[in-house]
């Protein structure tokens, strides 16, 4: 399970006295306790599943691509430099992305599933993926893939 690797992890890196990792997966282990918590209210005591921890991880990630953006424009290269290596290690944990084929052919078979037939049933098509491969693609990429599938 992604909790017990991301403990595990951090164990390890402590113990290697990999700076940068350490805090890295203290970031996520705080964010991962914070969804845990708001989960609470509604009846979810175990704490967030695996698909929410993917997508609050792939949330983290878009956010250190903004903020990479943001330091590039800033001129400070160092800071940028350290989002991509928090990236790098966020990644590592995360399972393997589709590539564009594969993409391509899980969009086909959701929009069959889904009885998609015009950009109007884009929803359903996304939820279906987003349940299915959270995790596994890149959302942001994949509507794109959607929309020129159903014709757009």
């Amino acid at each position: 399970m992604l909790r017990t690797r991301l403990n595990d992890a951090l164990k390890e890196s402590l113990r290697a006295k990999e700076e940068r990792k350490v805090g890295t997966i203290r970031l996520i282990l705080a964010a991962l306790k914070l969804k845990d918590i708001e989960a609470r209210p509604a009846g979810n005591t175990g704490g967030v599943g695996e698909p929410e921890i993917l997508q609050m991880m792939n949330g983290m990630i878009k956010q250190r691509r903004e903020s990479i953006e943001m330091y590039e424009k800033g001129g400070r290269p160092e800071l940028a430099k350290q989002e991509a290596e928090e990236i790098e290690i966020i990644q590592s944990f995360m399972p393997k992305q589709m590539d564009e084929a594969e993409v391509a052919a899980a969009v086909k078979e959701a929009i069959a599933a889904a009885g998609a037939s015009s950009v109007k049933d884009m929803g359903k098509v996304m939820a279906a993926l987003k349940e299915k491969y959270t995790g596994k693609m890149d959302f942001s990429k994949v509507s794109g893939v959607v929309k020129q599938q159903l014709g757009a």
